[in-house]
Order: structure tokens, then sequence, then C-alpha cells
């Protein structure tokens, strides 16, 4: 079985970046190609004695959505394995991108860049709601995004169900855009309260005692096993690939620290393999 993927989005988001990454993994990697193009290479990877097992189409957003959609549904029902990646970025971030480094937005011709990016943003709007996983690279740096990547199209190939990515975050500093799933625990004691605590982050033991220990993070986390009960053999069943669920306290440094890793332990013990990150674990 051949593994498809799709890496779309607007444009200075991030594309060429990801792409580099699953070139990295091994990835045959195609930028540009045209859509009636790609169901060959589909062809090509499936023929007896081809070395292809893994091809990714970086796609922009001059390609048809339908003819899109239509080559992606010819893909799946050959038994391929097949993602879509959205990049995605505020307006104002891909401005800046774009004035630093003097490029001209490939829909900018007779348009302020501005609103050539709106353009181009509406024009990729259906493709943006059937994305199989959205990364909002507003506040990631290429490292940042290199490692995000890198954890989505990991070698999963002996689990090749669901991915399920787990991250803290601070509501101070914003609500990631770019998850399905967000839980507050700003309910729970706060370590930053605590002198000998409040230097130390929700993965040190002394704070996710703090946290864990308590009555209400037992009930909390027995709430949650209750809900993955539900959700998350029924996203299996709709195909879904990936999932994000993000936890967020005040700062993103304590509590919310040491719920996910506690609730990406569960999902280990449930047979997956969730990707783990802090956001803000280092933020003041």
């Amino acid at each position: 079985m051949t593994d498809f993927a799709v890496i779309t989005g607007l444009s200075g988001a991030g594309r060429s970046t990801a792409a580099d990454v699953l070139e990295d993994q091994g990835w045959f990697v195609i930028d540009n190609l045209p859509v009636e193009l790609m169901p060959r290479v589909g062809e090509l990877a499936h023929q007896p004695g081809s070395d292809i097992s893994r091809v990714a189409f970086v796609v922009g957003s001059n390609s048809d959505a339908d003819q899109l959609e239509a080559m992606l549904d010819g893909l799946r029902e050959s038994e391929s394995r097949v993602r879509v990646l959205f990049l995605d970025a505020s307006t104002d971030v891909l401005v800046r991108r774009y004035e630093s480094t003097r490029r001209r937005h490939p829909a900018s011709a007779g348009e302020l860049l501005g609103a050539a990016i709106e353009q181009e943003r509406a024009k990729l709007h259906r493709l943006r709601a059937s994305a199989d996983v959205v990364v909002d690279t507003t506040e990631l740096n290429v490292h940042q995004l290199r490692d995000r990547v890198a954890g989505l199209f990991a070698d999963d190939a002996a689990a090749p169900g669901m991915q399920v990515s787990v991250v803290s975050f601070g509501f101070k500093h914003g609500v990631p855009a770019d998850v399905d799933m967000v839980f507050d625990c700003r309910f729970l004691p706060n370590p930053h309260w605590v002198d000998e605590l409040r230097p130390q982050t929700g993965v040190d033991e002394p704070v996710r005692e703090h946290v864990l220990g308590t009555e209400l993070a037992t009930d909390f986390l027995a709430v949650l096993d209750d809900l993955f009960d539900v959700v998350l053999p029924a996203f299996g069943v709709e195909g879904k690939a990936y999932l994000s669920l993000a936890f967020g306290c005040t700062g993103g440094r304590h509590r919310s620290v040491a719920i996910a890793e506690e609730v990406a332990r569960r999902l280990r013990s449930r047979g997956l393999s969730p990707g783990v990150s802090h956001r803000d674990v280092t933020k003041p």
C-alpha cells in the first residue's frame, strides 16, 4: 500500500518547509504538478516492483479544488492511505513574511498584498475544511514548524490508524488555532502560588503530584477517560487521520503540562502513540 500526502495551504504559510521535512523522511515529493497528472503518479507507485511507497504532492491555490478532491477520492478508492495537511497563518503575519523576503505573492497581480492573501484564503476555504489536519504557523518559527510536521508524518507504518497529538498551552498566550478539542485546566489548584513549585513545570514530579494528587484532577481524568471511550472509536470509524487535544491553564507551565503528560500516558495504554508538546512551558 502506498501512502499519499497533499501539502497545501496559503502561500507563505510554510509549504516548502513542510515539503523539505517529508523529503528528509524519505517521501517522494512533487511540487506544482498539475492535478490531472497526479493519478498517473499513483499508478506508477502501485506498479509491481515500484520502490515508491510514500508520495507527497505540494499543491498551491492555482490547482482546481474540484479536480483535487476527485483525485483524492480516486486514491482512497485504491485503498491507499491519503492525508491532507493544510498550512494556515494570519494575514498580518503573511504580509510581514512577504515584505521581509521581498517575494511577490502569486495572487497579487493588480491587488494589494493583504487583499491578495484574503483572495487566496477564500479560494482555499473548501480545501481547508476537508483537510485531515490544519497547522496554523502564525506563532511558529521554521524550526518549530519542522518539528510539528515531522511529528505528524513520523514513520508510523506499524500503527496506521488515527494519530493523536497532545499539546499544553497558556490562555494568556492565546488558544491554539489548529486543535480539535480544547480543555480548560484552570479549575485545578495552581502551583504558581506555591513558592517552591513556581520555578518548576508540570513535567517535574513535585508539580505533577500537586496537580494530579487532588480529587478534582482524579474526577477530571475519569471524565476524560469516559469521553475518549466514546470519541476515539467514533473518530476512527469516520476515518479521521489526526486528532489534536489541547489542555490550557493560565500560563501554560504547570497544570496544563501535568494534565497533558498524564493524558498522553493514558492514551499510550490504549495502544496509541500520541505526540506531546508544551507550547508555552518556557514562556514567563
